[in-house]
């Protein structure tokens, strides 16, 4: 598996695989490629179903600036996967000398095809679930431990930085008003949220009043644009931010712990993005909200204090109760439903977390977080185009722009 790095990055919404990772491929183009006369993108499958909503053209020309760029939208997906573009690049003489095959695999990550071909670098020898679970116990160490162990030497700084970052995205949330740019004209709704929880008396409300309104906070500021951490991507980019914040504002944790927390809850985001996708053109919103309940449930099962054993439950479960969650954003925009299922996907972790608390000890979970993840990746499968980021079904449909 990579490293955690490659799974939490910090960038701009509202898109990890539609905005980030074209803007990533472009910039690499651009650096062997810097006397091009021009460039001509053609976006395939998801990419071109939703790039207009999720910024995609606008990025990659920001990126090509000032060389320009001309761009021609396929429905039709290439061979590797549903986000791929083929740039082709014009030297001084409007000669074509290149056509270069580029994937955004989800999470900001991206795969080039033929002689750029890079293979990712493996930081972990353990593949999935069931062989990190049983090394750790080998060894008589701790999940938080075994991350350690694997990544290098200013790995715990990077924690620290990656947290400041997702907070800085609660807490910029939280302060705004009006309404995210896009057609949808959706008015934000964080900052009223949060005041509602610190008006509720009921404590069960309030909590989760609060765990809510983080999670909107991110969430729109991802749909707006604004700077999220992807956890695993920008789409889910809200859930792991709620936990951990609520757990340092209402449950006065305090950082040190929460790094060791972000940690161990990206392992199982690993795990996922290794042996399924995290993608939600490939997979679904399962890919996307699943992935990050899941690992925002051991986020929490970890603060919890829970064993290893209980943890990885609390992670099944975020993940088995989204199975078959469909990607629909209506007009291609991150807003409709996403914003919402940030919300509902951060209360859900907790329930998770919370339900393997109490079911843990009264008797043993049976099935596996690998045999979740499994299940995720041939249910993603089985969905219809439709219902993966292409805005041709479900809400989108329903909801046509």
């Amino acid at each position: 598996m990579e490293s955690l790095r490659e799974l939490y990055k910090i960038g701009v919404g509202p898109s990890s695989s539609h905005t980030m990772g074209p803007q990533r491929a472009a910039k690499r183009i651009l650096e062997l490629f810097p006397d091009a006369l021009r460039f001509h993108v053609d976006l395939h499958g998801s990419l071109a179903l939703t790039g207009k909503g999720h910024l995609t053209d606008y990025i990659i020309e920001k990126t090509f600036s000032p060389i320009p760029v001309t761009f021609s939208f396929k429905s039709d997906a290439l061979s590797y996967h549903p986000n791929g573009m083929i740039v082709h690049i014009f030297d001084q003489k409007d000669q074509e000398i290149k056509a270069i095959e580029v994937y955004s695999i989800g999470g900001g990550s991206i795969l080039f095809k033929g002689d750029m071909e890079e293979k990712p670098k493996e930081v972990y020898k353990q593949k999935n679930m069931d062989q990190i679970l049983k090394y750790v116990e080998e060894q008589g160490i701790s999940l938080y431990d075994y991350v350690l162990e694997n990544e290098d030497d200013s790995f715990v700084e990077f924690l620290y930085k990656i947290l400041d970052a997702m907070f800085q995205s609660v807490e910029s949330g939280l302060k705004k008003e009006g309404t995210i740019q896009g057609k949808l004209k959706l008015k934000r709704v964080a900052k009223s949220m949060f005041q509602q929880a610190q008006n509720t008396r009921r404590e069960a409300d309030r909590e989760r009043l609060f765990i809510s309104s983080y999670a909107y906070a991110v969430a729109e500021e991802n749909a707006d644009g604004g700077q999220i951490v992807t956890a695993p991507t920008c789409g889910a980019s809200g859930i792991m931010p709620a936990i951990l914040y609520y757990c340092y504002k209402q449950l006065h944790i305090e950082k040190k712990d929460l790094i060791k927390a972000l940690a161990v809850g990206g392992i199982f985001g690993n795990v996922v993005k290794t042996n399924a996708t995290i993608s939600g053109a490939d997979g679904g919103c399962q890919a996307e909200v699943g992935s990050a309940c899941a690992m925002a449930a051991a986020t929490m099962a970890w603060i919890y204090e829970l064993n290893n054993s209980l943890i990885e439950y609390a992670a099944e479960m975020g993940l088995e109760h989204n199975l078959g969650l469909t990607c629909d954003p209506v007009g291609g925009y991150v807003q409709i439903p996403c914003i919402e299922r940030n919300g509902y996907g951060s209360l859900r972790a907790l329930d998770a977390a919370m339900l393997a608390k109490q079911l843990g000890y009264l008797r043993k979970n049976k099935v596996s977080f690998d045999a979740i993840v499994r299940v995720m990746k041939e249910t993603g499968k089985d969905l219809s185009s439709a219902y993966k980021e292409t805005s041709l079904g479900g809400l989108a449909k329903e909801f046509g722009l």
